[in-house]
């Protein structure tokens, strides 16, 4: 009969179904663990412990990931939605009156794109020219001790 060590664990197979649904909601490590009452080592313990658990959230947290990445290419692409806009008649009615509406391009969301998908292109870059324009700015030893003796 072998003896087992430690504290039995919380973990319950129900548990996949549980974190499946809220990791496709986007819920973060801290919230996971908080829900099940455990820390987040503990389920850290429980993802390298139950493979079933494990591709539940890995699987889970990519499609939140891709709903995501989704929604803010739209935003930096503009996008059209149903949408209804509600009236009240002089009489007192309401009135429903459905239209398509259109959602420009933003600006914030399309650098944010391109700054992660073509860092080359779109990174913030930082010129330093010298003291006529032209060229980079020279700095030997002698100027560095000069201005840090006026200090």
């Amino acid at each position: 009969m072998s003896a087992t060590i430690g504290r039995p664990t919380d973990y319950r197979p129900e548990y996949v179904q549980k974190v499946a649904e809220l990791c496709s909601q986007g819920a973060t490590d801290a919230e996971l663990a908080d829900e099940f009452r455990v820390s987040v080592r503990t389920l850290y313990s429980w993802r390298n412990r139950y493979p079933e658990f494990l591709l539940a959230l890995k699987t889970n947290k990519e499609i939140a990931d891709e709903r995501v990445e989704r929604s803010l290419y739209e935003r930096a692409t503009g996008y059209e939605r149903d949408s209804v806009k509600i009236f009240l008649t002089k009489d007192g009615s309401v009135v429903e009156a459905p239209f398509r509406e259109h959602v420009p391009p933003d600006s914030t969301a399309m650098i944010f794109w391109l700054k992660n998908r073509k860092p080359k292109d779109w990174k913030d870059k930082l010129a330093l020219t010298g003291a006529d324009g032209e060229g980079p700015v020279e700095i030997s030893i002698a100027d560095r001790l000069n201005r840090a003796r006026k200090e």
